[in-house]
């Protein structure tokens, strides 16, 4: 499958839906070492007048050790049929185990990142900002309900220099 890039303002896509319901991949790294993700807390965005894209990892997790050490992180948007792909990248350390390789995804190393074959919608970010999430500026209370382990996120704030969507060839273009 081919990608075509796409320019952000040029989105149809409704990001509430694509993070909260359909949830994405947060891969960073690089061809030798990467991790990935699964994640429905994020958001898109103008910020510094720049396309962004923001997401929030907790330190406790292998991917974060990427997105600490490069400068560039990935997320990629899926189709319904790759659920039980992305559950296996939610609950699956890649310390313990090769789980794009248990969730049958294919990567792709390119235009700066990571990110799968199998993505219908692909956005590369570099870094801009992160800021790490402390609940002395919760403003309301059911977000303490959140951390019950005290294992506050880091946000990162990325530009959005990428977008990609799967390219499906129509049989007339080719007459």
């Amino acid at each position: 499958m081919k990608f075509k890039e796409l320019e952000p303002a040029n989105f149809k896509g409704n990001p509430f839906k694509m993070i909260n319901d359909d949830w994405m991949l947060i891969t960073a790294g690089e061809k030798d070492n990467f991790n990935t993700m699964t994640a429905s807390w994020g958001g898109m965005g103008i910020m510094w007048f720049k396309n962004v894209s923001f997401v929030v990892v907790r330190p406790n997790r292998y991917t974060f050790e990427f997105m600490e050490k490069h400068d560039r992180y990935t997320l990629s948007f899926f189709e319904e049929e790759y659920r039980d792909a992305l559950t296996i990248c939610g609950t699956k350390s890649g310390r313990d185990t090769d789980k794009v390789k248990e969730a049958g995804l294919t990567p792709v190393f390119d235009n700066g990142g990571v990110y799968f074959q199998e993505s219908k919608i692909v956005m590369v970010c570099k870094k801009l900002y992160w800021q790490d999430i402390t609940p002395d500026n919760f403003l309301a209370d059911f977000i303490h309900e959140k951390y019950p382990n005290k294992d506050y996120h880091r946000m990162y704030i990325g530009e959005i220099e990428s977008m990609f969507e799967k390219w499906v060839i129509n049989p007339l273009d080719l007459q």
